[in-house]
């Protein structure tokens, strides 16, 4: 039997240490170099005011938009699910039990409903069975025109929900439906909530409004539909003035 040299030992013990420690070193450090923004569009890196910034600018640049969720305005809860770009919009609204759609073409807006819904609005019996499923232009100077314009004007929407009330601040990365995401809050919350997009354009994709006033999702974002006005075996002039609700 051949002795084995003690310095020979010694150096490769060390050599076996050593390696070990460098895989060991390496793995820690790949542990503590986990970046949350690694691979995403850096928004996560900016401050809240920055980000709520790029994301407004992101919406308003975008061709289209679908938003569903609620909206508390003026003592009301409104349920939405409303596709929305410059040319006009389209969707539901439900509010106090009763469901509608919305149409805008242009300056033309309508309204759709069932007869129990003109019932409720105050028409009478007959005219309620004439405007049930019917396209119902809304005119200009009617009431329900600028009340519910605003549900499928997509800029004026946008410009007024996605703006977070009091001292913004980040809260975190999140995921929406699979989409890491950056939040910024407003107030630590009580003036709002948005979760940004950490991935390709930062869209807004969950707001949930301060004071307890609605939570909403964007999707779609950029995804083109059709407006065009209905046809006329399907559209009623109402009048001047539509019933009150």
């Amino acid at each position: 039997m051949t002795a084995i040299p003690q310095g020979r030992t010694r150096r490769a013990a060390l050599a076996t240490a050593t390696c070990a420690l460098a895989v060991t070193g390496a793995m820690v450090l790949t542990g503590c170099s986990e970046n949350p923004d690694a691979g995403t569009n850096g928004v996560g890196k900016l401050s809240a005011d920055q980000i709520q910034a790029k994301t407004r600018a992101a919406a308003q640049t975008a061709p289209a938009v679908r938003l569903s969720g609620t909206v508390v305005t003026s003592g009301r809860t409104y349920t939405l699910d409303m596709q929305l770009k410059a040319e006009g919009g389209t969707g539901s609204v439900t509010s106090e039990g009763a469901t509608f759609r919305l149409l805008r073409v242009g300056k033309q807006l309508y309204l759709k409903a069932d007869a129990d819904f003109w019932n409720h609005a105050g028409g009478s019996g007959g005219t309620a069975g004439k405007l049930d499923g019917k396209y119902v232009k809304v005119p200009q100077g009617d009431p329900a025109y600028k009340k519910f314009s605003g549900f499928t004007d997509k800029d004026l929407l946008l410009d007024g929900l996605l703006t977070l009330h009091g001292k913004l601040a980040a809260d975190g990365h999140h995921d929406q439906s699979g989409t890491p995401t950056i939040r910024i809050t407003g107030d630590s919350g009580s003036g709002g909530t948005l979760d940004v997009s950490l991935k390709g354009t930062p869209y807004p994709l969950r707001l949930e409004r301060g004071g307890s006033a609605g939570t909403l999702r964007f999707s779609d974002w950029g995804k083109d539909f059709a407006v065009t006005d209905p046809a006329k075996s399907e559209t009623v002039d109402y009048g001047r003035q539509l019933p009150t609700s």
